[in-house]
């Protein structure tokens, strides 16, 4: 099967329809996408907290892409596959003024740099005080082109097409699931993150450069996505899920959307009554806040183990 790729140079800051795509693949087949950190250079090993005074925010969370996937049309899904993430062997953490979810509380610039020891799979916080965060990288932006007419859709925000979703659980072996509302999709990825927390950076991940490698199919069976969809399995528990999202600038409404669109999963694929859905969500669904920093809008997700579906036994 084709391997394709895209260089890091080929990355754009907007969800632009209008953008040439870099690739054109076959549903199926393979990119590999090289992004440099989130803020396209900006930072580096030899950074310092007067780095972030200079910061131009309007360059930070470049997407590379997109590519075009023969035969996606408006209305249908595209299935990513995570096949790998490689990250670079440094990351940055960083109070930057003016951003984050207490950026009234921490108006001081502070850097963090890292060394990301991917051999042990691990990254100290203070070896002095025995604090070590595991690796576990993954992509902080997937998306497609919006079918808007505004050019206007931002990299640094999430959307309903994907977007900066910043959501830890799309690491190696996750499956994306994307509305298509454009022709050919556009798939951009970038903004490599190799520890994140729940929610979606506080103030910001462990940022590195990433070189992601995906599977791209089309899906025309899955009417229902309108939102980013996910399927991955815990570390901590083992166990499978599968999530539903609420994307919106209230988060009262981007939690009653992924609920909504848990029921019309379980609807669609267990064969269950909307009454019946609504009522497993309640008793089963795990409701956790994915990404909350990158405004205007919030992603909220709903994850269902799928050991519930086992049968009897």
């Amino acid at each position: 099967m084709s391997i394709h790729s895209a260089r890091r140079e080929q990355r754009h800051l907007a969800w632009n329809k209008s953008i040439l795509p870099v690739a054109r693949i076959k549903s199926g087949e393979t990119v590999s996408l090289d992004c440099p950190d989130a803020s396209n250079g900006q930072i580096n090993p030899a950074s310092t907290d007067t780095t972030l005074g200079s910061l131009v925010f309007s360059h930070l969370d470049g997407v590379n892409g997109p590519v075009y996937v023969e035969g996606a049309q408006p209305g249908d899904t595209l299935q990513v596959d995570v096949l790998s993430v490689e990250t670079g062997v440094w990351g940055w953490t960083a109070l930057i003024p003016g951003f984050g979810l207490l950026a009234d509380e921490f108006p001081k610039p502070e850097l963090k740099l890292w060394t990301l020891d991917k051999e042990v799979g691990f990254a100290w916080f203070d070896e002095a005080k025995g604090i070590k965060i595991p690796l576990r990288p993954f992509a902080g932006e997937m998306g497609v082109a919006r079918g808007v007419k505004s050019p206007d859709s931002k990299t640094p925000a999430p959307y309903n097409t994907g977007g900066n979703i910043d959501t830890k659980h799309l690491t190696v072996g996750s499956t994306l699931f994307l509305p298509v509302e454009v022709e050919g999709a556009l798939f951009w990825t970038g903004d490599g993150h190799a520890a994140q927390g729940d929610g979606g950076e506080c103030c910001s991940a462990i940022e590195t450069p990433m070189r992601a490698t995906m599977r791209l199919t089309v899906r025309k069976d899955r009417p229902y996505t309108r939102t980013p969809h996910f399927s991955t399995k815990l570390s901590d528990n083992n166990e499978e899920y599968y999530c539903t999202t609420g994307v919106d600038s209230d988060m009262r409404t981007a939690t009653r959307s992924a609920v909504r669109y848990m029921i019309d999963y379980l609807c669609a694929e267990h064969g269950l009554e909307r009454s019946e859905a609504y009522m497993l969500c309640s008793v089963a669904g795990d409701l956790r806040m994915h990404e909350v920093v990158d405004m205007p809008n919030y992603v909220v997700g709903l994850m269902m183990p799928q050991s519930i579906f086992g049968g009897s036994s």
